[in-house]
């Protein structure tokens, strides 16, 4: 950027970033590519990613003094984008999920003190891999594939586990299971968040946002690595041998995953 930008805050007035024009980059808004369908890089948005990115930048340095020496922690950042999203006219989930997701990664910061990471980094890592690990669980209870657990070397020869399917899911058509899934989504990330503290909302809103949009990032998966399974073999074999190859790999895996959703 070659020039500053203003942002008149409620709380602290005016803010000025950044800090150092013309040597200063971003990457507007760091989103996953897998996940810009939900939040593009680019929109009303912008305004403020950049003015949160001017205000924890340089990650060193933890504060920023605003023009009437308000200083700024990178908490009170968050909260100053998830204000100038509103501002600038963001849609409510939509910057309600940014804010979550930068607020989560600040409490992730590992320039932050042993204090600060001993209470909040376990309770953020519980909850996300509760949620992923739970999430997978009712994906595979949902179409009726079942999740076996291999001997272990210390236990000997026995029949291999078979996890049972999930209390809430249980053995039902298939839209009683999406139902209950999707309730399971929402209720089980709600129970999890206390624990974040002061962050408890956007515990809440990470967890049910992971949860209820599982499904449908297994699916973007799928479809993502046929997409990248093709331009691997684009760039090295010769296109009609390619396009064949392409086309058969692309109906096995249609077929495959047709196979285990119609067990439902």
């Amino acid at each position: 950027m070659v020039r500053r930008i203003a942002y008149r805050d409620r709380h602290l007035d005016e803010l000025l970033v950044p800090r150092e024009t013309r040597t200063w980059r971003t990457d507007l808004t760091s989103v996953p590519t897998l996940f810009t369908w939900l939040v593009p890089k680019t929109g009303e948005h912008v305004p403020a990613t950049l003015l949160h990115d001017g205000l924890i930048h340089p990650p060193g340095n933890k504060e920023y003094t605003s023009t009437k020496n308000h200083t700024v922690s990178r908490v009170e950042a968050d909260r100053v984008l998830r204000d100038a999203m509103a501002d600038a006219g963001t849609d409510l989930i939509r910057r309600w999920l940014i804010w979550s997701a930068v607020t989560m990664a600040t409490m992730l910061d590992r320039e932050r003190s042993a204090k600060w990471k001993w209470r909040y980094r376990p309770f953020v890592v519980l909850t996300l891999r509760a949620v992923a690990a739970l999430g997978f669980w009712a994906f595979f209870d949902l179409i009726d594939v079942a999740i076996r657990i291999p001997n272990l070397p210390w236990m000997g020869d026995r029949p291999r586990y078979e996890l049972p399917n999930l209390p809430w899911m249980g053995d039902r058509p298939w839209y009683y299971e999406f139902v209950g899934g999707l309730s399971g989504a929402v209720v089980i990330p709600l129970v999890l968040a206390p624990p974040w503290g002061r962050f408890w909302i956007p515990g809440g809103v990470v967890g049910v946002s992971m949860g209820v949009l599982l499904y449908g990032t297994v699916v973007l998966l799928f479809i993502t690595g046929i997409y990248q399974f093709v331009e691997w073999v684009m760039t090295w074999m010769p296109k009609p041998v390619a396009l064949v190859l392409t086309g058969i790999a692309t109906l096995v895996a249609l077929l495959v995953f047709a196979a285990f959703t119609a067990k439902t």
